[in-house]
């Protein structure tokens, strides 16, 4: 029988995998910095027909881009390997039949990540450059910054796929013994709130238009974790 780890050497692991998941992190980055101009590109298709150009207001400014679109798509390649870090070190505290899904959890996860990313991408920016945009009249063109513009989509995109983590976080959760449905179901309308504060948080510009195109699929995902954590919940007195 394992004995339990000491408060010290909880850190001490937990300090392994933050090391760990950070080279993975920055081995990845490294990787995609060579195609972080053919990245660029697909992040401006979102932009078609509004933007033609963007352009860039000081010399450091085209490589903190290419830095911010690495790091990007480094985080999604690198998924699975900071959420197996995740799972090892919280697996101590769950039930053994619940330890085998940590393929499932990864997969998922990683997935989940995708999916929001690409809703955010083909669904969210196009309309919020649109709306954004068509405030520009005879007076006021729009000359954009690729930093602005690569914040403002990356910041979406990235803040949406973790917010489709909501399920899997219930799920995770709810086996560990910290949330259940009754009380995320109970604590509803402060969630509403800290739904609305998050996103002007995440939110690359303070507008309500785009704070609720974060807050309404955050409020639909909310429900569904609500039903995540109810159908995993613990049967067991």
């Amino acid at each position: 029988m394992d004995r339990p780890l000491t408060l010290v050497e909880h850190l001490s692991e937990l300090r392994g995998r933050i090391i760990v998941s950070l080279v993975a992190l920055g081995v990845t980055t490294l990787l995609s910095l060579p195609f972080a101009s053919h990245l660029l590109k697909i992040l401006k298709y979102p932009a078609r027909g509004i933007i033609d150009r963007l352009a860039f207001f000081s010399p450091e400014e085209a490589f903190v881009i290419y830095m911010r679109i690495g790091f990007l798509c480094a985080f999604t390649f690198s998924m699975p390997v900071i959420l197996y870090q995740l799972w090892d070190f919280c697996s101590p505290a769950m039930e053994e039949r619940v330890r085998k899904h940590s393929p499932f959890f990864i997969v998922t996860c990683t997935l989940s990540f995708i999916a929001g990313g690409l809703f955010a991408y083909f669904i969210l920016l196009p309309p919020a450059l649109k709306f954004l945009l068509g405030f520009a009249r005879e007076d006021l063109e729009p000359v954009i910054s690729a930093s602005k513009y690569i914040s403002f989509v990356t910041g979406i995109i990235f803040a949406s796929g973790l917010v489709f983590q909501m399920p899997i976080l219930s799920f995770l959760l709810t086996r560990l013994g910290i949330i259940n449905s009754a009380v995320l179901r109970k604590k509803y309308k402060y969630a509403i709130v800290a739904i609305a504060i998050v996103s002007a948080v995440i939110t690359p510009t303070p507008d309500a238009f785009n704070m609720s195109l974060i807050a309404l699929p955050m409020l639909f995902l909310y429900e569904i974790s609500i039903w995540v954590s109810f159908f995993s919940r613990n049967k067991k007195k």
